[in-house]
């Protein structure tokens, strides 16, 4: 049987979730197979209206959802997957593992990891943990465009959730991978995708850097007096709106498990001090 062949053009679809820490919401993405089979990059929530517009996607190109591959368990790209199995029954879906978080959602998990192909949608598997510990990249090498999850989100930071598997040593070096890659296109899951190798370099870079600059905070906090999560984070974080001093808590967490990671700085039950002072 002979396939017309489509060309790469992923489907930005909303997932219709705004909130203090998704932003505006959700990216999903649907890309159209040759075979008539189409791919989900991230499941979004089950809102019926995201529901809709996967729908009329595929009527558009005449395609059945054959595969929804979840970048990471968190619940803005994982819990809509339920939904999206009882209107797609055929539909398979993966990622990588992930047991306490999966658990949450009732579908039958195939397992994917570094390497692993997305059948008709040319995709390779980039492990890229820290932001959580299941993260993977999706890389489309004829196009070198990569679908990245919640590795970066253009004009704004992201959120390593130290106390749920976040490791930002890890995300550091999931952000080089990303780099060595070169990339054209980056397509995130919240904020506008990223076009060219010298935008997505300057990108990545400057996260990079910001995270440095935030571990030279925490030092300097610490040198102060500032002992505790609470107290870095306040000092810090002077100003934050309300509803993200959590997320900013969860970050300085995360760089005070590095610093303690390289023998930087010590834990003495929750009373923080640099290693020079331990």
């Amino acid at each position: 049987m002979a396939f017309t062949v489509i060309p790469f053009a992923p489907i930005t679809l909303d997932a219709h979730n705004p909130s203090p820490m998704t932003g505006e919401g959700n990216h999903t993405y649907l890309i159209a197979g040759d075979a008539g089979d189409a791919t989900l990059v991230d499941a979004g929530v089950g809102h019926r209206d995201h529901l809709a517009a996967i729908a009329r996607g595929l009527d558009e190109r005449n395609a059945r959802l054959k595969t929804v591959v979840v970048t990471h368990g968190h619940a803005d790209h994982a819990s809509g997957s339920p939904t999206l199995a009882a209107a797609h029954p055929h539909a398979r879906f993966v990622k990588k593992p992930w047991p306490s978080e999966d658990a949450k959602y009732r579908v039958d998990w195939q397992p994917i990891g570094e390497g692993s192909r997305i059948a008709g949608a040319e995709l390779l598997v980039v492990e890229t943990p820290g932001h959580s510990p299941d993260h993977i990249a999706l890389w489309h090498a004829p196009t070198r465009t990569i679908f990245t999850g919640d590795l970066v989100v253009s004009g704004s930071s992201v959120m390593i959730h130290a106390s749920r598997g976040g490791n930002l040593g890890d995300y550091l070096r999931s952000l080089d991978r990303i780099l060595a890659l070169e990339p054209r296109m980056l397509l995130p899951a919240h904020g506008p995708a990223v076009d060219g190798p010298k935008a997505i370099a300057d990108l990545i870079r400057g996260y990079i850097d910001h995270r440095l600059m935030r571990e030279r905070q925490v030092i300097d906090a610490l040198a102060r007096g500032h002992a505790t999560v609470q107290a870095i984070a306040d000092y810090i974080y002077d100003g934050l709106d309300a509803a993200l001093m959590p997320a900013a808590r969860e970050n300085v967490q995360a760089h005070l498990d590095k610093l303690a990671a390289e023998q930087r700085a010590a834990n003495h039950e929750g009373t923080w001090t640099t290693s020079s002072t331990s």
